[in-house]
């Protein structure tokens, strides 16, 4: 018999044998450490660079190798890894830093002025000379950290020889001379030693300096300012272009992007602010001398640098030819000045500029014209969506004037340009889409300067064509060529954007005019119109670019028509006439538009327009919102026999759906009066089961209209304060099941649901409802007798409707008695058992997990057999 300690003292017994097992192990990690230094090999004796083969020592290369020479070797000792000797360089460049700077700040004044002298002196110069004798001895990183200690000590010495020599000079203009000097030393240090780095780009960035502090200390004006900004950022400019190295030409690029940036932002200040033409003058001047260097730069700059200036010079010009007229013209009409300033950059197309700056001075064009475009977008989306504030207030008389029906407080007086740069806009992009070959021979030199490698044949055709054509790709004749867009996707572009422009444009016209309400409301009316006549008679075919036109007219009419239909909201004869007449516009629009997309929105639209209007009609009856409601389901009445005509169009089924979000509107408005939702409910079953007629819509019309005819009769016994709904369920039960059972002999295999479903839903559902409500015992007593005998009925015959209707109403049943006992006992119960069953509970499930999903397969596989 074996026996089996106490379970306290086989911990005990465990935990000695554990600690004797680690004390082993430390002993036998302690041999191995020594048996691993015993077996090293020891170090060699010989000083570093001695060759013992030499003295007839054996070499430490091949054995049959040959004796070297008398003399010195170079050490063959394994050197420090790069990461590490860089960490050692860095540390011991800082530590010697923070002394010079120490020493300069604190020890400073208890030396007099030789000693002070001598030791700025000696040790400046020892800085500045090591690295040249580093460089000769190939320690090239040392040498870079000497120069680094160098570089902070030369910037010491200027700061002591102002704290000293020259303390009563200004600060500023001591700082620009210290500067230049200090740059024309590292660049001379530079180019004597070319192999060190840093010297050249911290020549560069202490060149940023002498002209721009220079300028603050004389005082000098802020265009001064500018001019010093724009002399150091030409003079980055030439040292990136032709600088000794890629850190000089990066950190000159940098520079010069910083200082031409900011010469740009001081010309702007100040073109912008002048007082008049004259006073514009000048900033201009500045401005485009920044655009003639910045084109300078880029006539030799890599493709996206010479883009990049061209972009800069182009918003320069744009600034500096611009801003002299603005500065004579009103507030709200300056932009008109920069966009004609901007229109005339197009003039570069024809122009011995490089492609790429050429292509970056009209992105700056295109990008004022876009700036401008977006300062129009508030004005417009207030004209678009300031209708919506009359919906809670609708028909409370027509307004004034435009403005007061949008009730938008924006600063119109300042947006007055807005739609002149909409229309002058839209007018160019027109143009474009119309004369499209035109615009092409106007652009094709720079568009063949350009495209990469190419340039123009004997016979002058440009070399950028599309692959396996001899057309250029932009010409239309042939498809794009491989990353670029096609002639008819850009053509069609252009006319999409004029489209949507020339609308915007007469829609601000008359927020800005504050024309009348009647001339507003019928003038969106008719761009409603124009939008659709634009959609229907496009010109055909996609190589044009029509199709983008079409498709943004079908776009953008339905949202005109929100915008006049909320707009007529205003008076109840406008609304009347705006709804009717969009009405009218969509519906010709759908019979004479080509494809089922466009016919299907614009059918749409006219079915909402008409659903609207018999809405307006039940509110000018004076009647209540619930009594309107069935006046509403005329359109959706229509809807169901405009769509028996139309049959398989394709136009049918949108046209319908709408129809039905129409009845779906009515219920909403019967929902308050009880009665009258049941009514409405029955008119919308009637309106389903005449679409159940054909053949194609009874699988969902004939069930939905069965649903709607239950629920209205349940609506309307509910309403009615019926407390025995088995009076008129049972009735109509009977009936349907005994249908339902002869349906099933006569087809064995038609479902349950369909011979049953109905039947015993009608009794079963409105009894459960009532029964949750009833006080008394016997009403539930008898629910769950026939619940149970109905689900054992199922059971006995594999049908599914009545096992799982049966058996749902029985547990619901079931529930509701049993439910104030379950909260007396949950109640009783301490707090924390229910959590401790549940998690039980888990753990049975958990720990069974593949049996109960293999039940729950073959339940459902056994509903999934019966019929």
């Amino acid at each position: 018999m074996e026996h089996v300690l106490p379970p306290a003292e086989e911990l005990a017994r465990l935990d000695r044998e554990l600690a004797e097992l680690d004390a082993r192990r430390a002993q036998l990690l302690t041999r191995r450490a020594w048996l691993l230094a015993a077996l090293r090999p020891p170090a060699p004796s010989a000083a570093p660079g001695w060759n013992p083969s030499a003295w007839g020592a054996p070499g430490t290369g091949r054995p049959d190798a040959p004796a070297r020479p008398w003399g010195l070797v170079p050490p063959k000792s394994p050197s420090a890894p790069r990461g590490a000797q860089n960490v050692l360089l860095t540390l011991g460049g800082l530590l010697l830093t923070i002394a010079a700077i120490a020493f300069t700040l604190v020890s400073w004044g208890s030396m007099g002025i030789g000693g002070r002298s001598a030791v700025l002196a000696l040790v400046t110069a020892g800085a500045l000379a090591a690295p040249a004798v580093l460089l000769k001895r190939g320690l090239t990183a040392t040498a870079e950290a000497l120069t680094a200690l160098a570089l902070v000590l030369t910037l010491l010495d200027a700061y002591a020889v102002h704290a000293v020599a020259a303390p009563d000079t200004d600060g500023l203009g001591f700082t620009a001379v210290a500067a230049a000097v200090l740059a024309a030393l590292w660049t001379g240090y530079g180019l004597a030693l070319g192999r060190l780095h840093l010297p050249l780009p911290a020549a560069v960035v202490l060149g940023q300096w002498p002209l721009l502090f220079g300028a603050w200390a004389a005082g000098a004006p802020a265009s001064v300012v500018g001019w010093a900004l724009l002399a150091t950022a030409v003079l980055d400019g030439a040292i990136a272009l032709w600088g000794r190295g890629t850190g000089t030409r990066v950190t000159a690029c940098v520079g010069g992007s910083v200082m031409g940036a900011s010469a740009l932002l001081v010309g702007l200040t100040q073109s912008v602010t002048a007082s008049g033409p004259l006073g514009a003058l000048a900033p201009g001047a500045l401005l485009l001398t920044a655009a003639a260097a910045a084109l300078t730069g880029a006539w030799r700059a890599p493709r996206g640098v010479a883009r990049a200036g061209g972009v800069v010079a182009g918003l320069a010009v744009v600034a500096a030819v611009g801003g002299v007229p603005a500065a004579a013209l009103p507030e709200g009409w300056r932009v008109l000045a920069y966009i004609s300033a901007a229109l005339a950059l197009t003039a570069v197309v024809r122009t011995g500029l490089p492609g790429n700056a050429a292509l970056g001075v009209l992105v700056a064009s295109a990008a004022v014209v876009a700036g401008a475009l977006v300062g129009a977008l508030p004005g417009l989306a207030a004209v678009l969506l300031g209708p919506v504030t009359l919906l809670p207030d609708a028909w409370a008389g027509p307004e004034e004037g435009f403005r007061a029906a949008l009730g938008s407080t924006l600063p119109w007086r300042e947006l007055r340009a807005a739609p002149v740069v909409l229309a002058v806009t839209a007018a160019l992009l027109g143009s474009a889409y119309r004369w499209w070959p035109s615009w092409v021979r106007i652009a094709e030199p720079l568009i063949a300067r350009e495209a990469p490698g190419s340039g123009a044949t004997a016979a002058g055709t440009p070399a950028a064509a599309a692959p396996g054509t001899g057309a250029p790709w932009y010409t239309g004749g042939a498809s794009a060529a491989r990353g670029r867009p096609s002639a008819a996707a850009l053509r069609g572009a252009a006319g999409a954007a004029a489209a949507v422009l020339g609308w915007g444009a007469l829609l601000l016209a008359g927020a800005v005019l504050d024309v009348p309400y009647a001339v507003a409301v019928g003038g969106e009316t008719v761009l409603v119109a124009g939008l659709l006549a634009l959609a229907v008679h496009g010109t055909d075919g996609g190589r044009d670019g029509s199709a983008a036109v079409r498709g943004t007219a079908l776009v953008v009419a339905p949202a005109g028509a929100v915008s006049a239909g909320l707009l007529s909201l205003a008076s109840e004869r406008a609304s009347y006439a705006v709804f009717g007449a969009l009405a009218a516009l969509f519906a010709g629009a759908a019979v004479r538009a080509r494809g089922g997309v466009p016919r299907a929105v614009f059918a749409v639209a006219a079915t909402a327009g008409c659903t609207v209007l018999t809405g307006f009609a039940g509110r000018s009856l004076g009647l209540a919102p619930h009594e309107a409601a069935p006046l509403v389901l005329l359109v959706p009445a229509l809807t169901v026999l405009l769509g028996a005509g139309l049959r398989r169009d394709p136009v049918a089924p949108p046209v319908e759906l709408t129809g039905a979000l129409g009845a779906l509107v009515a219920v909403g408005l019967a929902v308050p009066d009880t009665p009258f939702l049941a009514l409405v409910l029955a008119l919308c079953g009637v309106l389903a089961a005449g679409a159940a007629v054909r053949p194609e819509r009874r699988p969902v019309a004939g069930h939905l209209a069965a649903a709607l005819f239950v629920l209205a009769t349940w609506v309307r016994l509910g309403a009615s304060e019926v407390s025995f709904p088995e009076a008129y369920t049972l009735p109509v039960t009977v009936p349907a099941l005994v249908a339902g059972f002869l349906r099933r002999r006569k087809d064995p295999e038609a479902s349950s649901w369909t011979a049953y479903g109905p039947g015993l839903a009608v009794t079963l559902l409105p009894s459960l409802a009532v029964a949750w409500t009833d006080p008394d015992w016997r009403r539930p007593l008898l629910l769950g007798v026939a619940a149970l005998v109905i689900t054992l009925l199922g059971a006995r015959h594999r049908l599914q409707a009545l096992l799982l209707l049966g058996g749902a109403v029985l547990a619901l049943d079931g529930l509701h008695e049993l439910a104030p006992y379950v909260v007396q006992v949950a109640g009783a119960l301490p707090r924390w058992l229910p959590p401790a069953l549940a998690g039980l509970l888990l753990l049975v499930v958990g720990a069974t997990y593949e049996q109960r999903l293999r039940d729950a397969r073959r339940l459902k596989d056994a509903l999934g057999r019966m019929r």
